[in-house]
């Protein structure tokens, strides 16, 4: 008995090849505790699908019955549970250089690649069945600030795709601050792209030392924010930087009064 795979295991809905002799009378296939009926049966070959009632995993013993009743010896088949996914250990990760991701869900030590959508696919080996953590690759050809990509696994079967996503970001790019000077508490407009899920905004001074306005900038759009100076900078000519998933942006000139 072999499937199309030739390995005696599948899943649910997976064609099996029963190989044999004096098969020309079989009228049924007993999967288990199951009676299916036969897609094809010939003197040498039976062929069935493995039914919905079929156990989520594990060994079932697997037959035929031919018309006058005669049943077979029974050979051993691994029922192979399909694969489910229920989240990331990240949510997003940079267009530029992908980023070490683990995959969280169920059935995954028959696994072999992890899917990111229109990105790739990566080799796996699963050494957990809960769980596997991968590189994803990076998506050089982004256009979009963000691309949300469907991250699915091969393991006997293929995960249902859009249950668990990833985003793809590029970095932010400044282009202008204004003003372009100010002291501790004033009110910093940063306009530039990319500006999605941005943490932190950072000064330096310069001295080369840096003060985050973690907690006290306000986003505007995807375009604009805005950000107030922290105290403990030294005055002269320094710079401002956002970080966001993607990435650090360009360093923009910023000059501490």
């Amino acid at each position: 008995m072999d499937t199309t795979t030739t390995t005696n295991q599948g899943k649910t809905g997976d064609t099996v090849q029963i190989n044999g002799t004096a098969l020309a009378t079989t009228t049924r296939v007993n999967f288990g505790s199951a009676s299916v009926t036969p897609t094809g049966v010939t003197a040498t070959q039976v062929t069935f699908v493995v039914p919905s009632t079929a156990p989520c995993s594990g060994q079932v013993s697997v037959s035929v019955t031919s018309s006058t009743g005669a049943i077979s010896d029974a050979l051993p088949f691994f029922v192979i549970a399909s694969p489910t996914t229920t989240g990331l250990s990240v949510t997003c990760v940079s267009a530029a250089t992908g980023g070490s991701v683990t995959l969280f869900g169920t059935n995954f030590l028959s696994g072999t690649q992890v899917g990111l959508g229109t990105v790739g696919n990566v080799a796996v080996t699963p050494t957990q069945p809960s769980q596997v953590t991968f590189t994803a690759p990076a998506n050089p050809g982004q256009v979009g600030t963000v691309s949300t990509q469907p991250v699915t696994i091969t393991a006997g079967g293929v995960s249902p795709s859009g249950t668990t996503l990833i985003d793809y970001c590029l970095a932010p790019a400044i282009t202008s601050v204004l003003p372009t000077s100010g002291t501790a508490g004033d009110q910093i407009t940063v306009n530039g792209t990319g500006f999605v899920g941005v943490d932190p905004v950072t000064f330096t001074d310069s001295a080369a030392a840096t003060a985050t306005a973690t907690a006290v900038f306000t986003p505007v759009s995807d375009t604009q924010l805005v950000a107030t100076v922290p105290g403990g900078l030294a005055t002269g000519a320094g710079s401002i930087t956002v970080h966001t998933c993607g990435g650090n942006s360009n360093a923009q000139a910023f000059t501490v009064t």
